[in-house]
């Protein structure tokens, strides 16, 4: 069995990311967009707002600036991507459908909305009517949408919304569009392109198969456990596929330096000769989501700290990792001041044993250009974090 060191996996995650070429020096198009997704093949969809959407993000990461409106024409009424649960809520490619298509036919178990159709078991059926004579439509345009539970909680949806969900779990409805982030749910065959829509659908495990397959390119090398999470898929059924993808010669096995678990290599994988990448990293970015994948290949210990109660926070509600020349060398907690048209930097913190004049440097460059990207006209430094001094 093939031996690859720590710094090598390392090498690898990064050119598999589309961290290796460099930002364009130029105009960014829908060729950089198409480019960044077929290095990551998922874009995690994420609510929270207080720094930037985290869509947004990767692109930036890997490409530089560019126009976020030209960014959501191309993700949503382009065709060539659709919206649906492959890592957490995603933006997948639409030739990827048939991919997903046993995972919409399993559903979920999901008590909330199992208690809808217990309670009210006409109600999905009816909504699903309307959709497909008056949609596309959010939640608010169904005639009895229903009204959310008096609880803030984040889940806490109505009738309509948890019909609509559903719906969307099992395929039967999509994204149209997303303006201002709201759902527009309209029926597939008015959003997906027919050629990916009728493609014939694989069995399950043959789905899975090549879902792994993608997960290794996309990794560059990871384990078991990275592979299957990167499109969340159970262990149980992710095992015995990869015995047979291994067997098969689509994947090949590797013992990783410094690791505990085997590493799973596509064949066509080509290390390169020295890490690169400097970015701000947003925490749904596709090459730090999977922590424990961080910590063996940076020894980096990351966690959000946004469910945190404020008092019990180390780093702050919102913070990005600092990707420099390869490696992970700080983290910041950022907040756009939308009302003032400043980025505040509420936390910046270099990691043991850094530069933190070379990384200062650089964070603080990386700040400017995100803010400039942004429409912000100004960057604030907050003095907490031990890196606050580096940055001015």
């Amino acid at each position: 069995m093939r031996t690859i060191t720590n710094d090598q996996a390392r090498r690898l995650a990064l050119a598999a990311q589309g961290f290796h070429e460099g930002r364009s020096s130029g105009r960014v198009d829908v060729r950089h967009f198409r480019k960044v997704v077929s290095h990551v093949g998922v874009i995690q969809l994420d609510s929270v707002n207080v720094f930037s959407r985290a869509h947004y993000m990767p692109f930036f990461s890997r490409v530089g600036p560019y126009d976020r409106d030209a960014l959501d024409t191309w993700l949503w009424r382009s065709g060539e991507m659709f919206e649906y649960w492959g890592h957490m809520a995603s933006l997948l490619p639409t030739r990827h459908h048939r991919l997903f298509r046993w995972r919409m036919d399993h559903g979920f178990r999901w008590s909330r909305a199992e208690q809808l159709l217990a309670s009210q078991p006409g109600y999905l059926d009816d909504v699903l009517e309307q959709v497909r004579l008056r949609g596309p439509l959010q939640t608010s345009d169904l005639d009895d949408p229903g009204e959310r539970g008096s609880e803030q909680a984040m889940w806490n949806w109505s009738n309509g919304k948890v019909a609509l969900e559903m719906l969307f779990v099992q395929g039967k409805v999509t994204t149209y569009d997303r303006p201002n982030f709201i759902r527009l749910y309209d029926l597939p065959e008015r959003v997906i392109p027919k050629d990916h829509l009728s493609a014939s659908a694989p069995l399950q495990d043959e789905a899975i198969a090549e879902l792994l397959v993608h997960s290794a390119s996309a990794l560059g090398v990871g384990s078991a456990g990275d592979l299957a999470d990167y499109y969340r898929i159970r262990m149980p059924a992710a095992r015995p596929v990869l015995a047979r993808l291994v067997e098969a010669g689509r994947l090949v096995e590797v013992s990783v330096e410094g690791w505990g678990p085997l590493g799973y290599l596509h064949p066509d994988t080509v290390l390169p000769r020295r890490a690169k990448g400097t970015a701000l990293l947003t925490p749904f970015d596709n090459l730090i989501w999977h922590r424990p994948r961080v910590e063996r290949i940076w020894d980096f210990h990351y966690r959000i700290e946004i469910y945190v109660p404020e008092q019990k926070r180390v780093h702050g509600y919102y913070v990005l990792p600092f990707l420099m020349n390869g490696n992970l060398v700080a983290r910041v907690d950022l907040k756009t001041n939308r009302r003032d048209m400043i980025l505040q930097v509420r936390g910046a913190f270099g990691e043991p044993g850094v530069d933190k004049v070379a990384v200062g440097r650089a964070l603080r460059y990386e700040l400017e250009e995100v803010a400039a990207w942004m429409g912000m006209d100004d960057v604030a430094i907050s003095r907490h974090g031990d890196l606050h001094g580096f940055l001015s």
